[in-house]
Parts: structure tokens; sequence; C-alpha cells
């Protein structure tokens, strides 16, 4: 079944506006946490849609501008660093995503979510398996919360140049790990993080 049947046969069921929900930003020392939620036009196919993980950023940009256009409805939740660090990176992730259902104009009938349940949000909901591999609406997703993040995360770098949060946009690469070590945190690092609590900071 490929990503297109899974959504469609959920509205075959009855469920006729599907809401993906991805998130980006779960793993980073820096920066915040972005989910995406999209509901997609009945359909439609977007050449070349799949789990942002998979896209170079070149096509990842040009299938950012195709969902717009291929969605009926598109809601983004951001959570900074200062409420990860207060609520935990899980806690942090749903409220994302709730706020991302939140700012839908539209009422999905379904949520298929990338691995987590929204407890708090009294709509349907399912979570299957590498969900952005299997469904049209969390592989948009995923592309949305990614672009977005990304975007972010370039805003912050010209904020912080010394971290060169461009090139590995808060991961713990080892270039990040070593201006870490030289600069210590700045206000957008995740202070709860071992990565970053655990680290000899320059005095």
């Amino acid at each position: 079944m490929d990503i297109y049947q899974y959504d469609q046969s959920l509205r075959k069921q009855g469920y006729v506006r599907i809401a993906g929900i991805d998130e980006a930003g779960r793993g980073p020392l820096a920066g915040p946490v972005v989910s995406s939620a999209v509901v997609l036009k009945e359909g439609i196919t977007i050449t070349g849609l799949r789990d942002s993980k998979r896209v170079p950023e070149d096509e990842r940009t040009s299938l950012f501008f195709a969902i717009q256009d291929a969605a009926i409805d598109i809601g983004i939740g951001i959570v900074g660093p200062e409420d990860i660090d207060r609520l935990n990176i899980l806690r942090a992730t749903r409220q994302s995503m709730q706020i991302a259902v939140e700012k839908l104009s539209i009422k999905p009938d379904m949520l298929i979510i990338d691995a987590l349940s929204l407890p708090s949000v009294l709509i349907r909901q399912i979570s299957p398996i590498k969900a952005e591999n299997v469904s049209a609406s969390v592989a948009a997703a995923s592309i949305i919360a990614k672009y977005t993040r990304d975007k972010i995360m370039l805003d912050y770098h010209h904020e912080y140049p010394m971290y060169n949060f461009q090139k590995h946009k808060g991961y713990s690469t080892k270039e990040h790990i070593e201006m870490l070590q030289r600069y210590g945190p700045c206000p957008i690092h995740r202070k709860s993080f071992f990565r970053v609590m655990s680290l000899e900071l320059p005095f």
C-alpha cells in the first residue's frame, strides 16, 4: 500500500478530513521543537513526497511549497528551548503537536500521528509505526515541520554565528560540541539535555 492509498483507505471508512502530524527537532541540543498538522486535498498527488529525513534540502524547499498548494489546511506548533527544559522533550513535543492541531482552521475527523498519541486532544487518532513512510499526510507534515524548523535555525545562525547553526541546525555534531566547549551554551541551547549539561565549559 503506498502512502496515498493509506490515507484513502481511512477516507473510505468515513474519515474525510485527515490530519497528518509530525515533528522536527526532538533530538537537537538547541532550538525549538516544531510540529506540523497537514490536511491534504483528496485525490492529490505530490511528486517525490516522502519522509523529510530522506529528502535533500533543495528538494525539501520545493516540496514545502507544493504541499502548501496541495493542502486544505496547515497548522504549525512551536515550543522553544525554555519550555523544553521546563516540560521535558516528550511533553514539549506533545504540546507542539497539540498547538499545530489547534492552529488548523477546520477540525479533522482523524489524526495520524508519528510515534505519539495526544491524550488531551479529543479527536480519533492512530499512530502507525514510521507513519511518515506510511501516510502521505504525515510525510507532508514532516516536510513542513522540518522546513519550518530549519528556517528558524538559519535565523538563529545570524544571531549566534559562532555556533554555525546554519550547518548542523542544533544537532549534536562534532563541530557543534566543539563550539559548545569553546563558547558555552547560548540562550537557545537546551540546558536540560545531558550533552549540554555534562560538557566541560569555559570559565
